[in-house]
């Protein structure tokens, strides 16, 4: 079909929303990866000054709550925020938490960024903001970039 005719950008949106869909089930089907490669890790850092499986969750529970939930909700509701680099070590919360818990705190917060982003309508996935090492992102690129970070985590745990 040529662009102009009918149905052009009906086919279009339908690509849109699969290429959302698709990546949405990416973001949610982290946990269950990360939950059996951590309980499949050694409990012990794979070096030394590497983190333990549970600093690995515990860096991913930070990175969702400090990074990725505040800027899902910038784009839901500003105009071209701006993003500087963030890096969470660690996140600080229940101290002694099992590795279970960990994953379970986790998967909630994962469960929340799954639900903004189901949350946003076309207008919200439209929106963009500048990071300044990545520049120009929208939610879809910020979400490419959360689970490229995944995965280099999830590859550090034998993944």
């Amino acid at each position: 079909m040529a662009a102009g005719q009918p149905g052009v950008e009906n086919d279009r949106m339908s690509d849109s929303i699969a290429d959302r869909e698709h990546l949405i089930a990416s973001v949610a089907g982290v946990p269950a990866r990360l939950a059996a490669a951590a309980r499949a890790a050694s409990p012990d850092p794979p070096a030394p000054g590497e983190w333990t499986p549970s600093d690995v969750v515990r860096h991913l529970i930070a990175v969702e709550l400090e990074v990725w939930h505040p800027r899902l909700a910038q784009l839901a509701a500003e105009d071209h925020p701006r993003w500087p680099w963030v890096e969470p070590g660690p996140w600080a919360g229940e101290p002694g938490a099992s590795l279970d818990r960990l994953l379970e705190v986790h998967a909630a917060a994962r469960g929340s960024t799954v639900r903004s982003l189901r949350a946003l309508d076309d207008a919200g996935w439209a929106r963009s903001g500048t990071h300044e090492t990545f520049g120009e992102l929208d939610a879809a690129g910020l979400m490419i970039l959360a689970v490229d970070h995944d995965e280099e985590h999830l590859g550090g745990l034998g993944a």
